[in-house]
């Protein structure tokens, strides 16, 4: 668009011919060009049109149209009628709920990077409106569904945990927010068994400090999550292993102190024991400062 600025100001240069016939013949063919051009509207000279095809019906007519096909469970022909309206009727009263209904109708047919493209696009141009939490809601849930097991990628459950927030924070009162809680809880617990489950590779595999700080990210971050427990033995363990007692001890006292019938603290009990060492907090260690004793982090 730049370029096509800089030359639709830039002077035009006076022409002298040069070359007498050679010349005329240039010119002649640059006008014969330049009609060709003109007389194919759908010709693209630097390529092929992208643009969805122009659709002359009234909005309201194509919105109604993309209704049906939701009725009828077509949901990628019923996004991209939601989005005809966008295009060809942009300042129409039915243009901003279309593209909400693009979102959502993208999501129902699995298509979640364009649910979440068409959502962004109406928080961007509509952040204030009743139905941007809707938009925000479709987001969380287009990287929710991709969510996999604890053995695999985190990225999706990551970034739902980002959306979920982001709505709660923006729209504490929504009808979603109940929803968005719970799976944000499930989430934090799934990001805390892939914590675990990297550490547990790592200290099987005696690469200690690499263990500790998959532990640490449990306990710092998702102390609310069931996997607390076993992170604070872990962390027992691997200390143990490399001689930092202090740390070793106070994990098993955090441990203890806040889950004294649990079976991980019978273990770290039992790793201390065997070096003839007791469960001892220690105010320097960074788990004393991190850990409440409340579930929730200091």
């Amino acid at each position: 668009m730049t370029g096509w600025v800089e030359l639709h100001r830039a002077p035009a240069r006076r022409w002298a011919p040069r070359r007498g016939l050679a010349a005329l013949c240039a010119i002649t063919c640059l006008v014969l060009a330049a009609s060709l051009l003109a007389g194919c509207g759908s010709f693209a000279l630097f390529g092929s049109k992208t643009e969805a095809p122009e659709n002359n019906d009234p909005p309201d007519v194509i919105y109604g149209k993309a209704d049906k096909l939701v009725d009828k469970g077509k949901y990628g022909d019923a996004a991209r009628a939601y989005e005809e309206v966008d295009i060809n009727h942009p300042y129409s009263q039915e243009a901003r709920r279309a593209i909400l209904m693009a979102a959502y109708a993208y999501y129902k047919a699995g298509k979640y990077d364009e649910a979440i493209s068409a959502a962004d696009r109406y928080l961007t141009l509509h952040p204030g409106t009743q139905e941007a939490d809707l938009a925000q809601n479709i987001i969380g849930m287009s990287y929710y569904d991709r969510v996999l097991d604890p053995k695999r990628d985190q990225t999706n459950a990551r970034k739902a945990m980002v959306a979920y927030d982001t709505l709660l924070q923006r729209y504490p009162n929504s009808r979603y927010a109940g929803d968005a809680q719970n799976r944000t809880r499930i989430l934090r617990d799934l990001l805390a068994a892939s914590e675990m489950t990297v550490g547990r590779w790592y200290l099987r595999h005696n690469n200690y400090l690499a263990a500790i700080n998959r532990f640490r990210t449990v306990v710092t971050d998702y102390q609310t999550t069931e996997q607390a427990e076993e992170a604070l033995m872990r962390l027992t363990e691997a200390y143990m292993a490399l001689g930092i007692v202090n740390e070793a001890q106070t994990a098993a006292a955090v441990l203890g102190h806040n889950f004294p019938d649990g079976k991980w603290y019978s273990h770290a009990y039992g790793l201390l024991g065997k070096r003839g060492l007791q469960p001892q907090e220690h105010e320097g260690s960074w788990i004393t400062q991190t850990w409440k004793g409340d579930g929730k982090p200091a």
